[in-house]
């Protein structure tokens, strides 16, 4: 029984696949990139193509990348990039959900800092606090400055009561 080839195309689709792969890593910032399950030339090659601004320099980069794709199980690879997809999905939805807290905090007052409270399971003195110095602030920087902080005590309570 004689093995047939994967046609030129076929060849041709999987490599621009694996190039296309390739290109997603690029993006990464260089700790998400330590963690996945590459090997060095390649961790190296994409480290390369993110620091490159020349366009056909870049163009050659990716083609080297596709091909050092070849040596890399892309079905792992997919799913470790998916999972920092929904990492950093999570992440903007819990910084959305802050911001959303911070004006409805700045608006109401204590009334929403007692549902936060009860949504987070956390009481936070300092943020009723921050509160009162934002009635009191004497300029729009202030203002501004302590709008930030409310915003980041926001942020650690929902960060806690998330991975609680």
């Amino acid at each position: 029984m004689t093995e047939t080839k994967p046609s030129k195309s076929s060849r041709k689709r999987e490599h621009l696949a694996l190039q296309k792969l390739g290109e997603r890593l690029i993006a990464l910032k260089e700790i998400e990139l330590a963690d996945l399950p590459i090997d060095d030339d390649l961790r190296l090659a994409v480290l390369a193509a993110a620091r490159m601004n020349s366009r056909g320099a870049l163009r050659r980069q990716k083609q080297l990348i596709g091909k050092l794709m070849r040596h890399v199980d892309p079905a792992s690879l997919r799913v470790e990039l998916a999972k920092l997809g929904a990492d950093d999905r999570a992440a903007k939805r819990l910084f959305a959900r802050a911001e959303s807290w911070r004006d409805r905090a700045v608006i109401e007052g204590t009334i929403a800092l007692d549902a936060l409270e009860a949504e987070s399971g956390q009481a936070d003195d300092q943020l009723r606090q921050l509160l009162d110095e934002l009635a009191k602030a004497p300029h729009e920087d202030a203002e501004r400055a302590i709008r930030r902080r409310i915003f980041g005590r926001i942020y650690a309570m929902l960060e806690h009561a998330h991975s609680g």
